[in-house]
C-alpha cells in the first residue's frame, strides 16, 4: 500500500495488542503447507515457500513446527486439505476490504466472515465488488538506514525489473509485477540491501483518508475483527489513517 509507513504502524499497533502466539503460528503454518503443496518442499525452487520460511523464522516459529508444516504440504505427513478463498466487502466510510482465507471448511469460513462484516459495520459484497480498486503487486520495504546510496539502490531495483520505487520518510517502497517480485527481491538481497518486509500483496489505487477518530475506531474494529478470525490469512484495505489519529486509538 502506498504510504506503507502508516500501514506498518497499524501492523505494529496490532502486534502490540495481539497476537496470540498460537494464532500467529497457525497462519504461518498454513502458508508453509500451501506453498509446499503448490511448489514442492525445496525452497530453492519454490519462491513462495522460501518467503514463507523467512516469515516463519521472523515470527520465531520453532524449527520442528516449521518442518512439520512443510511436510504436511508435501504429503510426507498427514495433514489438512486446505482451500484458499477470497471475500470482498465494504467497511465504514465506503472503505474497501479484501479478505483472503485458508480453510478446511468453506461453510464455516463464509459464515464467520459474513457475520463479522455485518456486526462490525461493514457489508460483504459479491466476487469482484472491490477487487477492481486494487492492483496485485510485489512490495519490498527497505529501511532508508540500510541504503547508503539511494541512486544506486534505485538503479539496482529498476534493472532487476521493479516498476516503481517510492521514498517515504525513513523507508523505500519497491513495487513490482508479481512475476518479477522474486527476481527483484533476490537482486536487492544479493546487493546487500536488507529488507524489512517483502510480499505479494494488494495495493489500492486510491485511498480513503480517515480524519475522524470515531470513524477510525470503527474501521479498525472491522479490520481487527476480520484479521483475528482463525481462517483469515490476510486482510487488505484502502483506508489511510494518520499516525496522530492512530495514536488516539490505543
Amino acid at each position: 500500500m502506498s504510504g506503507h509507513s502508516k500501514w506498518n504502524n497499524i501492523q505494529h499497533r496490532k502486534g502490540a495488542q495481539d497476537k496470540k502466539r498460537a494464532s500467529l503460528f497457525t497462519k504461518l503454518g498454513k502458508e508453509l503447507t500451501i506453498a509446499a503443496k503448490e511448489g514442492g518442499g525445496d525452497p530453492s525452487f519454490n519462491p513462495r515457500l522460501r518467503l514463507a520460511i523467512e516469515k516463519a523464522k521472523a515470527g520465531n516459529m520453532p524449527k520442528d513446527i516449521l518442518e512439520r508444516a512443510i511436510k504436511k504440504g508435501t504429503g510426507e505427513l498427514e495433514g489438512v486439505d486446505y482451500i484458499e478463498m477470497r471475500y470482498e466487502g465494504y467497511g465504514p466510510e465506503g472503505t474497501a476490504f479484501i479478505v483472503d482465507v485458508v480453510t478446511d471448511n468453506k461453510n464455516r469460513s463464509a459464515s464467520e466472515v459474513r457475520t463479522t462484516f455485518s456486526r462490525k459495520g461493514g457489508n460483504l459484497g459479491a466476487d469482484g465488488a472491490v477487487a477492481w480498486m486494487f492492483n496485485k503487486k510485489g512490495e519490498i520495504i527497505v529501511p532508508a538506514a540500510n541504503v547508503a546510496d539511494s541512486e544506486e539502490f534505485m538503479m539496482t531495483a529498476l534493472e532487476a525489473g521493479a516498476d516503481d520505487i517510492v521514498e517515504d520518510g525513513d523507508e523505500f517502497q519497491v513495487l513490482t509485477e508479481p512475476a518479477a517480485f522474486q527476481e527483484v527481491l533476490d537482486a536487492l538481497t544479493e546487493a546487500g540491501y536488507k529488507y524489512e518486509d517483502a510480499e505479494v500483496t494488494m495495493i489500492p489505487e486510491n485511498k480513503v483518508v480517515i480524519t475522524d477518530v470515531n470513524v477510525a475506531k470503527k474501521v479498525m474494529l472491522l479490520y481487527d475483527s476480520l484479521d483475528e478470525l482463525d481462517d483469515v490469512q490476510e486482510v487488505y484495505s484502502n483506508f489511510d489513517i494518520a499516525d496522530e489519529i492512530m495514536d488516539q486509538l490505543d
